[in-house]
Parts: structure tokens; C-alpha cells; sequence
């Protein structure tokens, strides 16, 4: 979990409450600020879901070009010999 997801997931559940607030107490401002505060928080809870789900691939292509590499240099090791077998 990144920052932006938690912040995001903390002006949520504040403007939850806000927006909640001012219903029991028919502040309709407050209603209206609660519910833009809820919001911004899910905007932001979602850039962070999109920002950890591209670093995750990222990481994860980062891994595979590593691991393709390592099995390019254990397939052949000098131009002499011929091919190792590649082990699966």
C-alpha cells in the first residue's frame, strides 16, 4: 500500500463522516463538502491503486528480462561446445 492510497482511503472515510454529519444535522454544506472530501479521497485511493499496479508490472517485467537473460547465457557457453539443454 502506497501513501496515495492511504491518504486517499483517509479523506474517505473524513468525508464520510462529514457528509454523514451533516445529514443528522441537515447542514446541507457540510453534506456537500463531506461528499466532496469522499471524492477526492477515492480519486486519490485509485491514482495510488493505478500507481502500485504499474510499479507491480514494472517489477514483474523488470524480473522476466532478468530471468530470460540468465537462461540465454546457461543455453550457451562457449561457441566450442554445443547448446546446453535448457532446463525447465
Amino acid at each position: 500500500m502506497n501513501k496515495d492510497q492511504v491518504a486517499g482511503k483517509v479523506k474517505d472515510v473524513a468525508g464520510r463522516v462529514e457528509r454523514q454529519a451533516g445529514e443528522w444535522t441537515g447542514d446541507t454544506e457540510k453534506q456537500a463538502h463531506g461528499t466532496l472530501k469522499q471524492v477526492e479521497g477515492k480519486v486519490q485511493n485509485a491514482w495510488g491503486d493505478a500507481k502500485d499496479a504499474a510499479k507491480k508490472s514494472a517489477d514483474k517485467s523488470t524480473a522476466d528480462n532478468a530471468d530470460d537473460s540468465v537462461n540465454r547465457s546457461v543455453e550457451t557457453d562457449d561457441e566450442d561446445r554445443e547448446p546446453r539443454r535448457k532446463v525447465s
